[in-house]
């Protein structure tokens, strides 16, 4: 539906702007005047014209703005001078755009569910179930924080997966770096030890014909490089093969148990702040698992939702499916006898956010010492090479 920019004289003699979506601009001009406002000028919004180098609305900045709207409803503010405020916000345009479609819904007398729906935000499913329990329970602004806090762990805790792999990714690159300068630039200058005329050593022929197929078709490298890192990029924008590489991930000795309490921290952490928003249990369960990213887990977790379903108690059936550790059971089993299992669930979080950032010191402490000794022993093997080739060419005895 188009939208419209308008310029009216309200009730008080104020000369008021405006926008809205309307069919047309007549439809416009009816129903500003059907409200009792004198419509002096009516004219289609031309469209935005799009940008190469504008960032793109990421999960934290709809964190930060959400964020405020909520801190803006626990202070009192009115929900429709909120989300209006919000609207005029120096936000990033995706969401204040989404906060003045989200005004124009509450004006025409939506709920604040619709019209958080009807801004189409990247937000999780949980996200619209707190907002709907906390409308029925007249907590908006708590149910909205809950909300907000938990889509900062989920955001936390992707943040610190991608910090803890990112000097090991630049350690390797770096290392893969060094091997293929020293290929393409260092060992070709000794490419005239294969034309001695005697034989050299297995490793030495190894490394000064690979330096000297590296230098005669570097763009071959290039290309092929190039084109590997595009084939990852594509790979990895499809969700099939992001599921498979999380599941990959997952079945590792060392770095899969620190991916799955990282995982589990974020359901239980899910889990309490509906259960805290008064979200029925089998839907609070149903949503925190689809939250999940392992596959095996996310199975393990609805098959616990059917034993739930059929009248089983959570501590009984996570524990029969495996879900969780012993502690996590306990915890969990205290919180349903006294009737405090949201509180349990957080303390669950907490107790798996501690134990997945110790694994990731693990983990870190494990990776780079071994990737250093892998990219030692390629360029120590290169050296080695090149070095008994030319003892061998210069008769020089060991």
């Amino acid at each position: 539906m188009p939208q419209y920019d308008y310029e009216l004289v309200n009730g008080d003699g104020e000369l008021t702007k405006g926008q809205m979506e309307a069919a047309s601009a007549a439809e416009v001009t009816r129903r500003l005047g059907g409200e009792g406002h004198t419509v002096v000028a009516v004219n289609e919004t031309p469209p935005s014209a799009p940008s190469l180098f504008r960032r793109r609305l990421r999960a934290v900045d709809v964190v930060v703005g959400l964020r405020e709207l909520a801190t803006l409803l626990r202070s009192g503010v009115p929900l429709g001078e909120a989300v209006r405020s919000q609207g005029q916000g120096s936000y990033h345009p995706a969401l204040a755009d989404a906060f003045t479609r989200m005004s124009r819904e509450l004006v025409r007398g939506a709920n604040f569910l619709a019209a958080l729906r009807a801004a189409e935000l990247p937000l999780p499913d949980y996200v619209y179930h707190l907002i709907e329990a906390g409308e029925q329970t007249g907590r908006l602004a708590a149910s909205l924080g809950q909300a907000v806090e938990q889509m900062e762990v989920d955001e936390r805790v992707a943040a610190d997966m991608r910090s803890a792999l990112a000097y090991p990714t630049i350690l390797v690159a770096s290392g893969i770096a060094a091997v293929l300068a020293v290929f393409v630039f260092v060992v070709p200058r000794f490419a005239n030890l294969l034309e001695g005329g005697k034989e050299l050593p297995m490793i030495s022929n190894i490394v000064l014909g690979a330096g000297l197929w590296f230098n005669d078709n570097v763009w071959l490298v290039v290309l092929v490089l190039s084109a590997v890192v595009a084939v990852l990029v594509v790979l990895f924008r499809n969700r099939h093969f992001r599921q498979r590489a999380v599941d990959a991930i997952a079945r590792f000795p060392l770095l899969g148990q620190w991916y799955t309490e990282a995982d589990t921290a974020r359901w239980a952490s899910s889990m309490g702040a509906m259960l805290e928003s008064r979200v029925e249990m089998i839907a609070a369960l149903r949503l925190a698992a689809r939250g999940v990213r392992i596959s095996r887990r996310r199975t393990i977790l609805d098959r616990a939702l059917v034993d739930v379903r059929g009248g089983e108690n959570l501590s009984a059936a996570l524990d029969k499916h495996n879900a969780l550790t012993p502690t996590g059971y306990n915890l969990v089993r205290v919180g349903e006898q006294s009737g405090q299992l949201a509180e349990m669930m957080r303390a669950l979080a907490t107790l798996y956010e501690e134990n997945s950032a110790r694994r990731m010191k693990r983990v870190l402490t494990l990776i780079e010492p071994v990737a250093i000794l892998l990219i030692g022993a390629v360029l120590g093997a290169i050296m080695i090479g090149v070095i008994l080739a030319m003892v061998t060419i210069n008769e020089v005895p060991l």
